[in-house]
């Protein structure tokens, strides 16, 4: 048995899942402030009658890294850079940055090492500015590591968290690498007490099954890995939702994916079936990074977004306040409008009717026209924001996960919803959009099914002197000989074959793939001495297997 769970900013979703079956559903609210306690409410009825030793895996996906960028609730980052020559990044984005003499060739050859007196007074002015989280990123370390690995020596013992550049992207993109460092140690503390929370309320039900939790491109990452990159988690909700999509559906058409949540709707883009992919990295808060990620876009309009009237105009989102006011939130949402209109039975229908003639009455009009009003208008802005990204994805290059499509205009021929609104909703989109609507069986609770059915992943590195004939496989703890005219495909079968070892699996060349290489001469005096190889390969994210069932038109 295998255990999703979806850990939203609104609700919490489980599933229990077994040979292609599902086993039990829950769908609950969540409460971050009490985070644990939210987690043992929904475990109470989820594994009520299952012997903890069945459960052989617990999958989740989590908006709490997200959520803690764009509500900026993140720790302050010391930020130490060495850039080098040819580069000016004097005008850096963070508050507090301590630039570094020395650095490191483009060869990876260390040209002028650092001041260890300088490296102290950047010490002593981040304890005077009371930070515990530091960022370290030397331009070229991804080539050559150790003035990053020698500053974390200095700087372990004084401070809580460091995080390095040459650990969480191996791309060349030094802005890119920057961020993603400087995100990883704002986000380690939030995400280390997530973690805990989780371990803790699993411990509580004697359950010790293995925890992973989903990354940004829709593969597992165990949870001792995700304590050491955190920031791989950002966009760990939608990629659970795609994944539920593609676990629920068959789709072979260019076609548009949304996931409404209480808080959030998250767009996703099929092109010929295939999802698109971000093929620099993903951005966030219009903060960019290196971390790789499906393609998805987030509009703050949920089932639980404030609704208000401004200067006589109805106004949806972009924030959620709480809950709905039928349950005893503070502002009308759309999930009050379905409640007045007889279309949900939860809460109290007089709080409803209540919140609907708030709005009623600043607009002049009838309630039930305004809370039809209401639901059209949420359908017309949700359709209006999937326009404007159709039209930005449509004029540059489209990436998929599998490929580059050249000269690709994507024509949606139709579209799919999940989230607790999604049935309700249909015949709404469907009239806005113009395009054939479908959801699918157990559409409330698709996000957990997405996570519990995600595949895991595991990566290994492969560094090459042809130098000095040397291959460093550091996951498996390997130095291996090898030839001095090495190529890097010849590079590649070398992280194939350490795939196999690292997940005792028998791999074809189709389940893996490289996500990051690059390769360049070493050069002394005027003669070229060899070649130093960087790769990184992963088992490819999917899904172990697809529940596809009816779906509902």
């Amino acid at each position: 048995m295998i255990i999703g769970f979806d850990v939203g900013g609104t609700h919490i979703d489980g599933v229990i899942i077994k040979n292609k079956q599902i086993i039990k559903t829950i769908k609950k609210p969540v409460n971050h402030n009490y985070l644990e306690n939210s987690l043992l409410n929904v475990l109470d009825v989820l594994v009520k009658d299952i012997k903890p030793n069945d459960l052989k895996q617990i999958n989740l996906s989590t908006t709490i890294a997200t959520n803690a960028i764009i509500e900026k609730k993140v720790n302050k980052v010391g930020l130490i850079l060495q850039t080098g020559p040819g580069l000016n990044l004097s005008n850096y984005d963070n508050e507090y940055v301590y630039f570094i003499d020395g650095y490191v060739d483009h060869r990876g050859e260390v040209v002028k090492d650092y001041s260890k007196s300088e490296l102290k007074k950047a010490i002593n002015y981040f304890k005077d500015q009371h930070l515990d989280y530091i960022a370290v990123a030397s331009k070229f370390a991804i080539r050559n590591p150790r003035v990053e690995l020698n500053i974390k020596k200095e700087l372990d013992d004084e401070f809580k968290h460091l995080s390095l550049s040459h650990t969480l992207a191996g791309n060349l993109n030094y802005p890119r690498r920057i961020t993603t460092t400087v995100l990883n140690a704002s986000v380690s503390q939030i995400f280390n007490n997530f973690a805990n929370k989780i371990q803790s309320s699993l411990l509580k039900k004697n359950i010790n099954a293995p925890i992973y939790i989903l990354k940004a491109d829709g593969g597992l990452l165990s949870i001792s890995d995700a304590l050491n990159s955190p920031v791989e988690t950002i966009l760990s909700g939608p990629a659970a939702s795609l994944n539920g999509f593609l676990a629920l559906l068959d789709i072979n058409e260019d076609s548009l994916l949304i996931d409404i949540g209480g808080t959030t709707s998250d767009l996703f883009i099929l092109a010929n079936g295939v999802s698109l992919f971000e093929p620099l990295g993903a951005s966030i808060n219009k903060q960019k990074t290196l971390i790789r990620s499906i393609f998805s876009h987030s509009v703050g309009l949920g089932g639980d977004s404030q609704i208000k009237v401004i200067n006589n105009k109805l106004v949806i989102g972009p924030y959620r306040q709480g809950q709905p006011y039928a349950l005893g939130g503070p502002s009308p949402t759309l999930t009050d409008a379905f409640i007045y209109l007889d279309q949900l039975e939860i809460g109290s229908k007089d709080k409803a009717s209540e919140a609907i003639n708030l709005i009623a009455n600043d607009l002049k009009m009838p309630k039930k026209d305004t809370a039809i009003k209401i639901i059209n208008d949420f359908s017309y802005l949700l359709k209006k924001e999937v326009d404007l990204v159709l039209k930005e994805v449509n004029n540059k290059p489209i990436y998929t996960i599998k490929e580059l499509l050249e000269n690709k205009q994507i024509i949606p021929k139709s579209l799919n919803i999940i989230g607790g609104p999604a049935k309700l909703l249909k015949p709404s989109i469907e009239k806005h959009f113009n395009l054939k609507v479908t959801y699918p069986n157990n559409y409330e609770i698709a996000n957990a099914i997405g996570a519990a059915l995600s595949k895991q992943t595991a990566f290994v590195n492969v560094h090459v002197n042809t130098y000095k004939q040397t291959l460093i496989i550091p996951e498996l703890g390997q130095t291996l000989k090898v030839s001095a005219n090495l190529s890097l495909k010849e590079a590649s079968l070398y992280a194939y074959d350490a795939l196999k070892a690292l997940t005792h699996q028998s791999l074809k060349e189709s389940d893996y793939e490289i996500i990051e290489q690059n390769s360049f001469n070493m050069v002394d005096g005027f003669y070229t001495k060899g070649k130093n190889m960087r790769l990184k390969a992963q088992v490819k994210p999917g899904l172990i297997y697809k529940l596809e069932g009816k779906v509902n038109e």
